[in-house]
């Protein structure tokens, strides 16, 4: 009986050396489920919150499968090599933002896409990838907690592309790229008393912020958000709109494809940034809970990867990705409930996009490459 169980061991051994070596497929099989439910979770949200216009389904589905094609290759890849190429990812992004400034075509008052005549992509997607995973070779190449001049360093490296996005303008897409950068600094330990220096500094600078830097729909969503009842048909529209169809949402909701709000087209941007407030009035507050659950079980995946990784690269660019899916959340749930700005921030992987699915799901193929980097020195 021991010599049989010896021998199953070991065939169970051959086997599985041979699917992952000889295939060469390495994947995170807990993650990638969970991501298939968030997806298949948010395509059916997407058909009642597109009006069931089923473009909009279709166009999803194959971003979707770029995206998991993407990083099923990115899971492929040694985080060694990663870490060694990240600066180049990182130059060719800062390389495409400067030609969206004077080649870039634009929609709704705002210029940000590259077009190559069969494809238009954001270019912006690519630094949220790109920032932290050059921050983490940065910074994971020396003695931490980090040093002054280090700081110094990754403030530029985060800055730069902050900035480059906020011309075009994409405050949302400007400030996750900035959050992906400061999650790298933080995870790295950074000290108190750069954090407090950083709260003095955006204080202070506030009233530039707002009468230099914010265009003057910026500043409407700001005043908005603190009395939207202030212009109902308006800039207050969106909010009161969403928050309706939530609170109608009740404890299980109306049923799919039953929303007043979205089939009557109450709701605007309903397939896009208020995508959560469907959710609701359909499923109600079990729905939305169930939802978040499944968020939660991805992100503590993503911690638990982190926590595993086998170099300190891995261990902050697995951190920083996480908690950047985290700030996706958070924002967009914030600013739809009106105790945030309206930022332009989507749902990940619920809200209608190209894009930043196909971001999304690079930057889980990174989590993957770091998750079996334990497997890949085993072998």
């Amino acid at each position: 009986m021991a010599e049989f169980d010896h021998q199953l061991k070991e065939y169970g051994r051959v086997v599985h050396s041979w699917g992952t070596s000889r295939l060469g497929v390495r994947i995170d099989w807990m993650l990638l489920l969970l991501l298939l439910t968030l997806m298949a979770t948010g395509i059916a949200i997407l058909h009642s919150a597109s009006g069931q216009q089923f473009v909009y389904v279709k166009r999803q589905l194959v971003f979707m499968a770029v995206g998991l094609v993407a990083m099923l290759i990115v899971a492929q890849v040694p985080p060694r090599f990663l870490e060694r190429w990240a600066f180049v990812l990182y130059y060719i992004g800062l390389a495409l933002l400067v030609g969206v400034i004077f080649f870039g075509v634009g929609a709704k008052g705002a210029q940000r896409w590259l077009d190559l005549g069969f494809f238009r992509f954001q270019p912006s997607e690519l630094l949220k990838i790109g920032v932290p995973l050059m921050l983490s070779a940065y910074m994971g190449k020396r003695l931490l907690p980090p040093r002054f001049k280090h700081v110094m360093a990754a403030l530029l490296i985060i800055i730069t592309p902050a900035v480059l996005v906020g011309m075009q303008p994409d405050l949302g897409t400007g400030l996750l790229i900035f959050a992906a950068g400061g999650f790298v600094l933080f995870l790295a330990g950074l000290s108190l008393r750069y954090l407090s220096a950083a709260l003095v500094v955006a204080l202070t600078a506030t009233p530039l912020f707002w009468f230099y830097l914010l265009r003057d729909y910026q500043k409407l969503r700001i005043i908005t958000l603190l009395d939207p009842q202030s212009d109902k048909l308006g800039a207050g529209w969106n909010i009161i709109q969403a928050t309706t169809a939530i609170g109608a949402g009740g404890l299980t909701g109306k049923g799919w494809l039953s929303g007043t709000q979205s089939q009557l087209n109450f709701l605007p941007e309903s397939h896009t940034d208020f995508i959560i407030a469907v959710l609701s009035e359909e499923f109600g507050f079990v729905g939305v809970m169930l939802l978040l659950l499944l968020y939660l079980l991805i992100i503590m995946r993503g911690i638990f990867i982190s926590l595993r990784a086998q170099s300190m690269f891995g261990r902050l660019a697995a951190g920083s990705i996480t908690l950047t899916f985290f700030f996706y959340i958070f924002v967009n749930l914030g600013m739809v409930s009106g105790i945030l700005p309206i930022v332009g921030i989507p749902l990940p992987m619920v809200s209608y996009g190209g894009t930043a699915i196909v971001s999304l799901l690079l930057g889980f193929g990174v989590l993957m490459a770091i998750s079996t980097e334990r497997k890949r020195m085993g072998q």
